[in-house]
């Protein structure tokens, strides 16, 4: 089984902020099953899936973003995961602009509290990772105030298409390899397209 987890905080408040981009990239990922991301178990709200033909435990942890670990701990203990071949974490990426989309492995946390927790209760960096980019067009002074603000609308235009990206890269992954969809959605898009 393949553990899929989105990052971001629990909350009607924190809904559709740059935070929460993980939990949203699980909520398209279900909805375009036809499911809902609602039992409890292990500190998380969880359903499982099968895409391409593989059987998927989707979870966004609700022990809030800087205990993420604590949820992603259990569920990779209670269903067996092995993290560096059946884990897949998505987060937001504050070093990226708004619209990119890289897949990553074996990487620091670069400062994501939730990356920092989930590598400090699994004791390994070495877990599969898309890292979403939110960062605005204009430098922010306060990166903390900006993740936790609501998107503003033309912003959640951009990430509508980037949560279609998430699902389309998950499905490769599972299908072709992270070698593969780290070979298509990391490449830098060229101008025009």
């Amino acid at each position: 089984m393949k553990l899929i987890v989105g990052l971001g905080n629990p909350g009607i408040e924190y809904q559709f902020t740059p935070h929460n981009l993980g939990f949203l990239a699980v909520d398209r990922i279900a909805g375009d099953l036809g499911i809902e991301v609602r039992n409890r178990q292990c500190r998380a709200l969880t359903a499982r899936v099968v895409i391409e033909d593989v059987q998927v435990l989707l979870a966004k942890p609700e022990t809030y973003m800087n205990l993420s670990g604590l949820s992603v701990g259990e569920l990779v203990r209670k269903h067996e995961v092995k993290p560096e071949s059946d884990l897949i974490v998505i987060q937001d990426e504050l070093d990226f602009p708004l619209g990119t989309l890289r897949i990553h492995t074996r990487r620091s946390s670069a400062g994501h509290n939730g990356i920092e927790s989930i590598i400090g209760v699994l004791g390994t960096k070495d877990f599969l990772r898309i890292r979403i980019g939110v960062a605005p067009e204009h430098k922010v002074e306060d990166g903390q105030s900006y993740l936790l603000a609501p998107l503003r609308k033309p912003q959640l235009k951009v990430v509508d298409g980037m949560l279609d990206t998430a699902g389309d890269a998950v499905k490769m992954i599972l299908k072709e390899g992270p070698a593969a969809a780290m070979n298509r959605f990391n490449r830098k898009e060229e101008s025009g397209q």
